[in-house]
């Protein structure tokens, strides 16, 4: 970080702190510990982000375990890769599991700077911003497996519509299964038929909200086909890491006290 200060005689004084390794890479990424491909648009795929990032993946925390089982008995793991990511420079952790809401509590008591695990945590911003008698929906890669613990640690009302991508061919039998190959035009088509069913249930949608950080590609079709806003892990990502570092907007080129 740069501190500059008024110039003092003609000089312009700066002051450089430090107390990190690496600068540059803000926000930090837990990832699940997969093989499976990950696409442009992906959480995990570093091309993605108009910004750098670290990742730290998380041993022994694949899809499955996360997803169909107890996150929480991966606390400690989490915890660790977690802090080593700070050590490395990093202002804010996230992960790539919409599913790892469960540990928010405990993951930003545990480190001491921002944490956003969830895409979810959107649900109630999102909400704060729709018309009277609108409310915000969700597509989930396990609607089975997205309990109350995993809303109520979003503060997502338990009442909230969802849909899960279980019906279709392949998005959550490959990637739960943490397939090494895997058809994402037919993913693509999963997504699609997952937003139409959930629009089609429930006619009092303003909004769309995708928990899993892989289907981020696939949000201009879910916008396409149902014509409400989209929120993904991309969207909260962008917010979180303008937080830690805003963009500079200068008093005025000709402002003779800044350089």
């Amino acid at each position: 970080m740069t501190n500059r200060s008024p110039k003092s005689e003609g000089v312009a004084v700066t002051t450089e702190h430090g107390g990190k390794t690496v600068y540059g890479a803000n926000v930090g990424i837990l990832m699940l510990e997969t093989r499976f491909p990950r696409i442009h648009g992906d959480i995990g795929n570093a091309s993605t982000w108009p910004f750098p990032v670290q990742y730290r993946v998380v041993r022994e925390a694949t899809p499955d375990k996360v997803v169909r089982n107890d996150a929480r008995v991966l606390l400690d793991k989490f915890i660790d890769a977690a802090k080593d990511l700070v050590a490395s420079g990093c202002d804010g952790i996230t992960t790539n599991c919409g599913f790892l809401s469960i540990l928010q509590d405990q993951l930003a008591e545990e480190i001491q700077v921002p944490v956003a695990t969830s895409s979810l945590m959107q649900v109630p911003m999102v909400q704060s911003t729709l018309p009277p008698g609108k409310r915000v929906g969700i597509l989930t890669i396990s609607k089975e497996t997205l309990t109350d613990a995993h809303l109520e640690a979003a503060k997502v009302p338990l009442d909230t519509p969802i849909v899960g991508t279980e019906g279709g061919k392949v998005f959550t039998r490959d990637i739960l299964g943490d397939a090494a190959e895997i058809d994402f035009a037919a993913c693509r088509e999963d997504m699609r038929e997952a937003a139409r069913e959930l629009v089609s249930r429930h006619d009092d949608l303003g909004a769309i909200v995708l928990e899993c950080t892989n289907m981020t590609p696939y949000a201009a079709d879910v916008r396409k086909i149902t014509g409400l806003p989209v929120y993904s892990i991309y969207s909260y990502l962008l917010w979180f890491h303008q937080s830690l570092v805003p963009d500079r907007f200068p008093a005025g080129l000709d402002d003779p006290r800044w350089s």
